[in-house]
């Protein structure tokens, strides 16, 4: 086991909308150590019907508690959270949460994943060789050239369709286009294809997991604004 998502790789939530909203878009803000928890329970209730998960986590029942667990211990993985972008809603709160890692480290350390190993064994269960099987699946598809890697964005339901997933993964696309840096992800909703060529992503692969879902691969390189 090389990486951690833990399971699934770059997954982008059908919630995480790139709708505009009326007047001024909704601004993005680099998370804290604080943001950690908080952002956790926003990304389990975004996944809550992805594919993904769904195939990962098969009791509806017991999903959402799983999810929790999930993205405490994907939360756990990165040292640090400058690379997470969260947008707040009306109230201040964030509503929406995109997880990015730099280039080169779109895989876990191996002394990380060792470190979670108690946290991979509880939050799977008997669902973890089926885990680590998708793992080793979505690595022999993931592009190896230096890139931006989004591994997770989503929106709360109430609040998609407003411009607040878009607005947390445009944060980073800003960035990526001043370095000349790529950027990539992987998706299992194949809703989100538009929503992620919208914003300058093309498919470069497409794939079904055996017994699971489909996946499709997308890069983003550089754009010039002039």
């Amino acid at each position: 086991v090389r990486r951690m998502t833990a399971a699934p790789a770059a997954r982008v939530a059908p919630a995480a909308r790139v709708a505009p909203t009326a007047g001024v878009a909704p601004a993005a803000r680099p998370a804290t150590a604080a943001d950690r928890a908080s952002t956790a329970a926003l990304l389990a209730a975004a996944f809550i019907d992805d594919p993904a998960m769904a195939y990962l986590f098969r009791d509806s029942t017991r999903r959402p508690a799983a999810l929790l667990r999930f993205f405490t211990m994907i939360g756990r993985a990165d040292a640090v959270t400058d690379h997470w972008s969260l947008v707040p809603g009306p109230t201040g709160t964030p509503v929406a949460a995109a997880i990015w890692r730099p280039p080169g480290l779109w895989q876990t350390p191996l002394s990380v994943m060792l470190r979670l190993l108690p946290r991979l064994v509880g939050t799977f269960g008997t669902a973890l060789p089926r885990a680590l099987a998708l793992q080793g699946q979505l690595e022999a598809h993931h592009p190896h050239a230096p890139h931006w890697y989004l591994q997770f964005a989503g929106c709360l339901p109430a609040h998609q369709g407003k411009g607040f997933g878009g607005a947390a993964i445009r944060a980073q696309l800003a960035r990526c286009d001043a370095t000349g840096v790529p950027a990539a992800l992987e998706t299992a909703t194949p809703a989100n294809l538009g929503l992620y060529q919208a914003l300058g992503f093309g498919i470069t692969d497409h794939y079904r997991i055996k017994g699971g879902p489909e996946f499709w691969t997308m890069w983003r390189a550089p754009q010039q604004h002039g």
